[in-house]
């Protein structure tokens, strides 16, 4: 499945982040518990240099309760990191965030400081519904739908902290194809840049290889199909997702499957682990190396033609 989804907005957001970079004292990214490598934006890894960040693992209430305490542990070992799992369903910690940013700058706090943060995350991650939360009031624009905020916006909360919100952005190439479907899975990307059974039919898979028993209770089976085409004909037809002449729509079927992930019906599924994260991290450092190399030969390439035709008209 190729992901083609990357809006102007996003492009502007980018170019504002490097440029606001110098001015904040700490960066607050919020990711996915449910896909914390695959929610974490590349681009932002690459800008933060030595600064401190909190990454704030949204969702939480979602996701695996054991992996997400693998995860916290995983990204704590950086040291200028500090994660935390959180969930809007428990607001008290949110509001406590002020409070942890002020521990993690490395400056005299006193009742003069004011620590600026920069807030980001990609589309749908929870991000104004947690700013909100930890303003005590509607300042930033929140909704179930990628891309709601679409331009940076300074918020000041009292108590010297001030948030510069950005809009969610993703990155114009997932060259992970695992990301690319865990993205889509969770709403990070809109449902017109990719093919939702397949998007279905990888999270059918997965959900069948880590939790099998939640599959089986919530479809009320005693033994689960051996690949995901089965696995989603069974639902289809247990559910009533049935088209012309009895047979399953797979489009119906499909949206019911990822809706039931995005509520949580199915139960508390992560869709990664930090040793999956580990691997894939180093199949994405050997593609980058490839294409680099590439687009070197190619460069190479043109230069010799390019000699060549020099050295025949002369």
């Amino acid at each position: 499945m190729s992901i083609n989804w990357f809006p102007g907005h996003m492009n502007k957001a980018t170019r504002e982040i490097h440029d606001i970079l110098p001015k904040v004292d700490l960066i607050i990214e919020v990711v996915d518990a449910r896909l914390p490598y695959s929610s974490a934006n590349p681009v932002i890894e690459n800008f933060r240099a030595d600064k401190p960040c909190l990454k704030l693992l949204s969702k939480s209430d979602l996701a695996d309760p054991a992996v997400t305490a693998q995860w916290l542990e995983h990204l704590q070992q950086d040291p200028k990191v500090r994660a935390l799992a959180i969930t809007t369903q428990k607001p008290d910690p949110i509001r406590k965030l002020a409070d942890t940013c002020k521990q993690m700058v490395n400056k005299k706090i006193d009742r003069a400081t004011t620590i600026t943060a920069l807030i980001t995350g990609i589309p749908n991650v929870g991000k104004s519904t947690l700013i909100n939360t930890l303003a005590g009031r509607p300042v930033a624009k929140a909704g179930n739908e990628p891309a709601v905020t679409q331009r940076q916006q300074r918020i000041e909360l009292g108590g010297g902290l001030i948030l510069i919100d950005s809009p969610g952005i993703l990155w114009p190439k997932i060259e992970n194809a695992a990301s690319g479907y865990r993205l889509a899975l969770s709403g990070a990307i809109k449902a017109t840049a990719m093919q939702e059974d397949d998007v279905a039919l990888y999270a059918a898979e997965y959900f069948m290889q880590a939790y099998p028993e939640l599959m089986k209770e919530r479809f009320k089976l005693d033994t689960l199909p051996n690949e995901g085409v089965p696995m989603l004909e069974t639902i289809g037809k247990q559910r009533g997702c049935l088209g012309r002449g009895g047979h399953v729509d797979f489009d119906r079927t499909a949206a019911l499957l990822i809706n039931e992930f995005r509520s949580g019906k199915l139960g508390q599924i992560t869709l990664e682990t930090p040793a999956m994260a580990e691997k894939e991290h180093v199949k994405v450092a050997e593609i980058r190396a490839r294409k680099a190399k590439e687009k070197e030969e190619r460069k190479k390439a043109r230069k010799a033609a390019y000699k060549a035709k020099a050295k025949k008209n002369t």
